[in-house]
């Protein structure tokens, strides 16, 4: 286990647990930031296919697809965990990969925690302070990411 901390966020949502998930989940394409792709042209569509095996991914509009990661684990409206298999360089590689796990607390019934955890950080070796940097960042990190799901999953 390493003891470089993994980046944590943490914010509640107006939605049901499984409203939640499934914004996260199959809704990705509704909130996921177009600036936030590794492809050759811009990105046209960000994809999250369903459970474990399932491939994360984004298909750019000269009709390329761009590997994130893959489904790790799916337990809806629970718990879900993603390889993220993006480099330092930020380019995808199959044999490098961290973890992102996130977690739907139900608080009432259109009230969810959502928990989200990027770990293994240690992985990206001497790049990690900048990667760590980036992904924490309020401007264009996990923080940012996650207001445009919350504000598409209160629609």
């Amino acid at each position: 286990m390493s003891a470089v901390p993994p980046v944590r966020k943490e914010l509640v949502v107006a939605a049901s647990a499984e409203h939640a998930f499934k914004v996260f989940t199959g809704g990705i394409d509704r909130w996921w930031p177009r600036q936030h792709h590794i492809g050759s042209s811009p990105l046209k569509r960000e994809v999250l296919e369903a459970g474990v095996g399932g491939r994360w991914y984004g298909v750019s509009q000269d009709g390329t697809e761009c590997d994130v990661g893959k489904v790790l684990v799916w337990d809806p409206p629970r718990r879900l965990v993603l390889s993220w298999q993006i480099t330092s360089d930020w380019k995808f590689d199959p044999d490098f990969s961290t973890e992102i796990e996130v977690t739907f607390t139900a608080e009432g019934p259109k009230t969810t925690r959502l928990v989200l955890e990027h770990r293994d950080l240690h992985r990206y070796g001497l790049a990690e302070p900048v990667i760590r940097g980036q992904i924490d960042s309020k401007e264009g990190g996990w923080g940012f990411i996650l207001q445009g799901f919350a504000d598409e999953a209160a629609r």
